[in-house]
């Protein structure tokens, strides 16, 4: 298994040029990743929203569920 500090030590091992490109591509690996969460969760809201399971709320009602959210979860 690979652990992290093994990979540290193998990253430690590149030349600072090579590091550098190493953490840039984890970067846009990264945000690739959680713009492919982010389109996923979307399709999903959207989905449910087209069969009935969300309700359609105006701005205000959508902020006052929030707060009302917000509050229950700090009481807690």
């Amino acid at each position: 298994m690979v652990t992290l500090d093994k990979v540290l030590e193998l990253a430690n091992q590149l030349t600072n040029e090579q590091q550098e490109m190493l953490v840039d591509i984890f970067k846009e690996r990264m945000i690739v990743r959680r713009r492919q969460e982010i389109a996923s969760d979307a399709q999903k809201t959207i989905a449910d929203f087209k069969s009935g399971k969300l309700k359609s709320m105006t701005d205000e009602e959508a902020i006052a569920d929030l707060r009302e959210y917000l509050n229950l979860d700090l009481e807690e």
